[in-house]
C-alpha cells in the first residue's frame, strides 16, 4: 500500500538548469504514473507557495535542479507547508551546493579534495592564481555550469564572458587529471560505479545532457579494493552532509589517488542520467526507482 497517492512533481524553475529540470520532471511524472500515482506537474514559478497551497498535494517529488531548487530554498517552503518531499532537506541541500562548506566537511572525514582557493573575480585575471592547469568554477552551482579548465597557452581573459561573469567570488581548484567516476547512493547503500569518458573535452554540461557526447562504462573497470573505497567515500559524503533519499558523488582518479569533486543532492533523472542507469544495471526499473524515492519522502528531512 502506497504512503501517498496524490502528488506534485516540481520541475523547471528559473535556474541555469531549467531545461534539464523540465526533462527530468517529465520523465519522473511518467514513471510515477506507471507506478500508480496521481501526478500533477508544476512548472515552478515564484508563486509556488500559493500554487501548492491551492493544490494541497499529499507529497512532492522535487525534480528541480540548480539554484533555489537544490540549495535548500524550496525545501524550506515545503517544510513550512508541512508537505513531505523527496531528496535531501534544507541543511544538507545548502551544504552540498556550497562547495566551500562541503569540502570542509569532506576534509574532516579524510575524503581527499583538490587544493583550492576562493578569489574575487576582479583579481582572477591579473595573474594566474595557481600553477596551470587549474579549474575555475562557481562555488554554489551544479551540473558543471560555468566550469572552465585553464590549460597551458589558454587566453584565460577571453572567458570573462562565461556563465559566472556576474559572480563576485569564484573557486579555483588544482586540475586533477585521470578518470572521471561517479557513485550513486540510495538510502544507506552505494549502488555501483560508472566511469565517464567524454568524447571531447571534459564532462561538462553539454557532455552530461547531449546524447552521444559521453560513453558510460558501467560497472567501471576497478579492482575490488578501489570499488570498495569509492563506494565507502560516496556513502560517507552522503552521511556527513546529512543527505536523504538519493545522492550522487563525483570523483577524479589520478593513478591510485582519488579526489571527490562534489555530491549532488538532486541528481538528474533524464534519459541520459546516471542514477537511473545505475539502478537499471542493478535490476530496478525507472518507475520502481521513482516509486521508491516517492515513498521515502517526508517532511523535516
Amino acid at each position: 500500500m502506497k504512503k501517498f497517492q496524490n502528488i506534485c512533481v516540481l520541475k523547471g524553475g528559473w535556474s541555469s538548469e531549467r531545461e534539464v529540470s523540465l526533462v527530468s520532471g517529465a520523465a519522473i511524472a511518467e514513471g510515477l504514473r506507471e507506478a500508480g500515482y496521481n501526478v500533477t506537474e508544476v512548472d515552478v514559478q515564484p508563486d509556488i507557495y500559493e500554487v501548492l497551497t491551492e493544490l494541497k498535494p499529499e507529497a512532492v517529488f522535487n525534480g528541480l535542479h540548480g539554484t533555489w531548487g537544490e540549495d535548500g530554498c524550496v525545501q524550506g517552503i515545503l517544510e513550512t507547508l508541512k508537505v513531505p518531499y523527496t531528496h535531501s532537506g534544507v541543511k544538507a541541500s545548502a551544504l552540498a551546493m556550497d562547495k566551500i562548506l562541503s569540502k570542509k566537511l569532506f576534509h574532516s572525514i579524510d575524503i581527499p579534495c583538490a587544493p583550492d582557493m576562493i578569489i574575487h573575480r576582479d583579481e582572477l585575471f591579473k595573474t594566474d592564481p595557481m600553477k596551470r592547469p587549474f579549474v575555475v568554477k562557481p562555488y554554489n552551482d551544479g551540473s558543471s555550469v560555468g566550469v572552465i579548465i585553464v590549460d597551458h597557452g589558454d587566453d584565460f581573459h577571453e572567458n570573462l564572458e562565461g556563465p559566472w561573469k556576474d559572480t563576485e567570488y569564484l573557486m579555483v581548484e588544482k586540475y586533477i587529471p585521470g578518470r572521471e567516476l561517479t557513485v550513486s547512493v540510495m538510502g544507506d547503500k552505494a549502488l555501483c560505479i560508472t566511469e565517464l569518458k567524454p568524447k571531447a573535452g571534459f564532462y561538462d554540461y553539454k557532455a552530461k545532457y547531449q546524447d552521444g557526447m559521453t560513453d558510460h562504462i558501467i560497472p567501471a573497470d576497478l579492482s575490488d579494493e578501489q570499488e570498495h573505497d569509492l563506494k565507502d567515500m560516496a556513502l560517507k559524503a552522503h552521511k556527513i552532509l546529512g543527505c536523504r533519499g538519493v545522492s550522487r558523488s563525483d570523483f577524479r582518479m589520478d593513478g591510485d589517488d582519488v579526489y571527490i569533486l562534489e555530491t549532488n543532492t538532486q541528481p538528474g533523472m533524464t534519459p541520459l542520467s546516471l542514477v537511473p542507469e545505475q539502478a537499471a544495471y542493478l535490476g530496478m526499473s525507472f518507475s520502481e526507482l521513482v516509486g521508491w524515492m516517492m515513498e521515502d519522502a517526508s517532511c523535516e528531512r
